[in-house]
């Protein structure tokens, strides 16, 4: 049977004996107000109710009075309501209706989530506009006429906020919310709060009064308890582990990130660095992508260099959507270096729900899965795709981000959001990312932002008196200009300004720092300084003055040794088993130690530690590395025991998986610092391993190899899916390709110094004899494509600028998203190669063949074109901005929309009877070409177009 809101009231009211009032001068909803403050939660009694029901249509008219009453004092409206149904049953003797208890209890339930949500916002004057609320008394009369049945209660239980009876009280709360001072925007976002809160207190109520009317529970259709158990996890979450985020304590040290936090800008991903144009704060660019209704299908995707604070942006966001969207967002902090794979084959949707099973305290017995639980929306915050240690290739885990997205979108019992963060330039190897990613790129501070943070840093109470004036130093003349511009780098700005206030910095070691240098040095005084603070208990004697710096010593190895363990297994948590396996000095209490350094017990894996910053596990690793480096430079080819030596420890500290960019700028900036450096012998003896590894003496042996040793090693000491799923030819391939890396990066520091840069050139395919191809680079790719999950181009692609190529045979070779630039790629065979967002600019190209070649979205800009084959190559949307193009064939070429401005294409070919004549669009940018005039075979479309005679 179908009634009205108002046909219930009047039936309570005749079920109390009360008749409504006809004193207009009462103020309506003053009866509640006082009913609610005066209402004994046990034992209601009918003097308190009767004047609530006289001088009130619903429960909703306490709405008319100032909303500072309403929300500024501890009041419990569901107990109003629930009680009041409650000693309705005891007169009557009988169970209210199910409609009757909904209508009754939504809105009690409504008003305590306006109570719950309009308390978040004490600066706010809800009461500017009293003198409206006459006309407002009008419209709280339309809920009067609101039709309800028992399947309609039902549906209000199972999910209010898409209620009919929610699209109401919003209205009427929109009515009474907007005024001058609060917009439209803020009074829709906070009405669909208070909407999704009301579910929880609409679940109490019934649970409330289930020994008292059961009746209402068995009619409900909801597993109560279940959902009760839902919301009551989803509070001790929310409370435990996203509230205390920003309270964690920084480093060692006693304020916490909350207290020295500043958003910084962002700016889309693949825009020129600093067109601060378009640039936002990070905390308004993801507030506006969330709130955004356009923007339900895509995915938010911050990348950024290490140290500009990704993870503790995803903290403090966090805990912001806590307090100011949830409950209509909750957000769920997912750091994926956590994560484990469920099952062999990785599944996000499995693994969210998994997560959310263990944050929410979900039972085995419970069966609900809140991904598709109408009252719960998430948004998930997975910090640091980079950190994934699964055995999951990453353009698959990007791809499941990317359709779960759009799922969430599709599907109306979801509509959860996912936020990430990684690195930069993590994802450019992947050549059909999804659509739906919303990219964006954390910048640097600016002048302003670095002001604010000093500020805020000067003000915190631990540095009161003492040494806080860093902007000074930085502003002044004796700071090297290296140095302040790593001060706008957030990581580095915090330890200097650490080691300053604590006046433990040698500025004359910093003074001498350039842009190769400046990282190091702030890292190698920051891990001094905190080796410094860890003293043994000893007199001063010279004998115990040995004995502190043999500890230092030892501290020293610990770190570094604890460093090859992290980054071996994986850069994200190392095997405590490991590390001992890896010291020879007797122990101490390891992990405590390790402790002071910020290499703390890992959250979920036992027997496990992870490095607080991963900067500073990568730092010291290269470290290590650049020991090693040092120790090989004095090595004699000749000396085949120490070749074999040197061959093993390539193989135990490059053998485990890439280097990361980061960990080759540290080397090469702690070998520039080395005195002396043996460089030429140093890039011979890495050159010979490199030609020995090329041509598989170290896996094609019927002896242990040197990849089993290492293999083996790793296996029996580091538990995690990359480790298990390594084989021989992997460990073989990395330790290749470090090697690699390391000698492109030691010939581009070579070609800047006069005196080694004839004595130091490497080719990566061996040099060539006279017009013949080298074809050893091909046949090293297509074995390093072997890998799973890594290629190739993802693991040296960016370190190939500047490489000597000349009359390589690449035929048919993806090298999509590689940094070629100014290569020597001249008389190279790429025909059909694979080119797409290659970055070719200034490159090389003389007499190059690229037949058929795909060139979509290629930077050839400057590049040097002459005589080069780009017959029926694609270069739609390339960039030839100033490239000499003379006496190229460009015989049916893809030319739609390529930049061409300022190209030279004087004798260039347009066209032939095998291809035909080149292809162009509108967008195809001919501004300023130099030499068309003198081109072949030009289509007579692009004459008349081009307006030629």
């Amino acid at each position: 049977m179908t009634r009205t809101l108002s046909q219930i009231w009047q039936q309570l009211q005749q079920s109390f004996s009360v008749q409504a009032s006809l004193n207009t001068t009462a103020d309506t909803g003053k009866a509640i107000l006082a009913a609610t403050q005066s209402i004994d939660q046990q034992n209601i009694s009918l003097e308190v109710i009767k004047p609530v029901l006289e001088n009130s249509s619903s429960l909703l008219d306490v709405l008319c009075l100032p909303l500072a009453e309403i929300v500024g004092k501890e009041l419990s409206y569901v107990s109003l309501g629930v009680n009041l149904l409650k000693l309705y049953a005891d007169i009557t003797q009988e169970s209210p209706a199910l409609e009757d208890f909904v209508l009754i209890v939504s809105q009690a339930a409504y008003l305590q989530s306006i109570r719950d949500i309009l308390a978040l916002y004490p600066s706010i004057n809800w009461d500017t506009h009293l003198d409206n609320l006459e006309e407002f008394k009008t419209k709280l009369q339309i809920i009067n006429d609101i039709e309800f049945d028992k399947e309609t209660a039902k549906n209000t239980i199972s999910c209010f906020h898409e209620s009919e009876l929610a699209a109401a009280f919003n209205q009427i709360l929109s009515a009474r919310l907007v005024t001058p001072n609060i917009t439209k925007f803020l009074v829709n976002l906070l009405t669909k709060r208070i909407a999704f809160n009301t579910h929880r207190y609409i679940i109490n109520s019934l649970i409330d009064v289930g020994d008292h009317i059961p009746a209402l529970i068995t009619n409900s259709c909801v597993n109560l308890q279940q959902e009760q158990q839902i919301i009551t996890g989803i509070d001790e979450y929310l409370k435990e582990h996203i509230a205390t985020q920003p309270l964690a304590k920084v480093f060692d040290q006693s304020y916490s990130w909350k207290d020295i936090y500043i958003p910084l800008t962002v700016q889309p991903c693949g825009q020129k660095v600093n067109a601060l144009d378009n640039a936002l704060d990070v905390e308004t660019w993801a507030k506006g992508v969330i709130l955004n209704q356009q923007k339900l299908e895509q995915v938010m995707l911050i990348e950024s260099q290490p140290g500009r604070g990704k993870s503790v942006f995803c903290q403090m966001f966090a805990d912001w959507v806590r307090q100011h969207l949830h409950p209509l967002w909750t957000p769920i902090l997912i750091r994926l270096k956590d994560i484990d794979a469920v099952s062999s084959a990785f599944s996000l949707e499995k693994t969210l729900q998994a997560e959310l099973k263990v944050s929410c305290h979900q039972t085995n017995e419970t069966k609900e899965n809140l991904l598709y639980n109408k009252n719960t929306r998430f948004i998930f915050i997975l910090d640091s795709f980079d950190d994934l240690h699964i055995d999951i290739d990453l353009e698959e885990f990007i791809q499941q981000v990317a359709a779960f997205q759009k799922k969430c979108k599709n599907q109306v019992e979801m509509g959860h959001r996912l936020l990430i963060t990684g690195r930069i330039n993590i994802l450019q190897y992947i050549p059909n990312l999804p659509h739906n990613l919303e990219r964006v790129e954390i910048l640097e501070m600016d002048i302003k932002l670095q002001e604010k943070w000093l500020n805020k840093w000067a003000l915190l109470p631990e540095n009161n008196g003492r040494k806080i004036d860093l902007a000074d130093f930085l502003s002044s003349k004796k700071c090297p200009s290296t140095i302040k511009k790593l001060a706008f780098e957030p990581l580095y700005l915090h330890l200097l300004a650490l080691m300053y206030r604590d006046e433990t910095f040698a500025f004359n070691e910093l003074e001498q720092a350039n842009k190769k240098t400046a990282k190091v040095v702030i890292l190698q005084e920051f891990f001094n300084w905190l080796i410094a603070k860890q003293q043994l208990t000893l007199d001063d004697s010279e004998v115990n003055n040995q004995e502190h710096q043999n500890y230092q010593s030892y501290l020293q190895n610990l770190l570094t040794e604890t460093a090859v363990a992290v980054v071996q297994s994986g850069g994200v948590f190392g095997s405590m088993s490991m590390i001992k396996s890896r010291l020879q000095e007797p122990q101490i209490d390891i992990p405590a130690t390790l402790n002071q350094f910020y290499f703390i017990p890992a959250q979920k894996q036992e027997d496990n530690i992870e490095c607080y910053q991963k900067t500073f596990s990568e730092f010291l690793f290269a470290e290590k590395l650049t020991k090693s480096l040092q120790y090989w430079s004095r090595f004699n080819l000749d000396d085949q025991e120490q070749i074999q030596e040197m061959n093993w420890q390539i193989y135990d500290l490059l053998g485990f998986g890439k280097i990361t960019p980061e960990i080759v700028e540290y080397v090469i900036g702690l070998l520039t610092q080395v005195p002396d450096l043996y460089w030429i012998n140093l890039f011979k003896v890495l050159e010979n391993f490199y030609n020995n590894w090329c041509q598989g003496k170290f896996i094609d042996t019927p002896e242990e190899t040197l990849a089993q040793t290492k293999l083996r090693q790793l296996q029996q000491y580091s538990e995690n899916d990359r480790i298990e799923n390594l084989g021989q030819r992997q460990i073989d391939i990395y330790a290749g390709l470090n090697v690699m890396i390391l000698l492109l990066e030691i010939q581009r520091y070579a070609q800047e110094h006069d005196v080694l840069k004839e004595y130091i050139i490497f080719y990566p395919s061996g040099e060539t004899q006279g017009d013949n191809l080298t074809s050893d680079l091909q046949r090293l790719i297509n074995y390093c494509n072997c890998l799973r999950g890594d290629s190739f181009k993802s693991i040296v692609g960016q370190f190939f600028s500047a490489t000597h190529l000349r009359a390589t045979y690449l035929f048919q070779t993806d090298l999509s998203g590689t940094d070629l630039s100014q290569a020597d790629l001249s008389r190279a065979e790429l025909s059909r190669s694979y080119l797409l967002q290659t970055n070719l600019s200034h490159a090389y190209l003389i007499g190059a063949k690229l037949i058929q070649a795909d060139l979509r979205g290629a930077n050839l800009s400057g590049a040097n074109l002459i005589r080069t084959d780009l017959r029926g190559a694609d270069l739609s949307n390339a960039n030839l901005q100033d490239a000499d193009l003379s006496r190229v064939d460009l015989s049916g070429a893809n030319l739609r929309g390529a930049n061409l401005s300022g190209a030279y294409l004087i004798g260039a070919n347009f066209g032939d009877e095998l291809f035909g004549y080149i292809r162009w669009d509108k967008n195809t940018n001919w501004e300023d070409v130099d030499g068309l005039e003198a081109a072949k075979n030009l289509p007579p479309t692009l004459k008349q177009h081009l307006k030629m005679g």
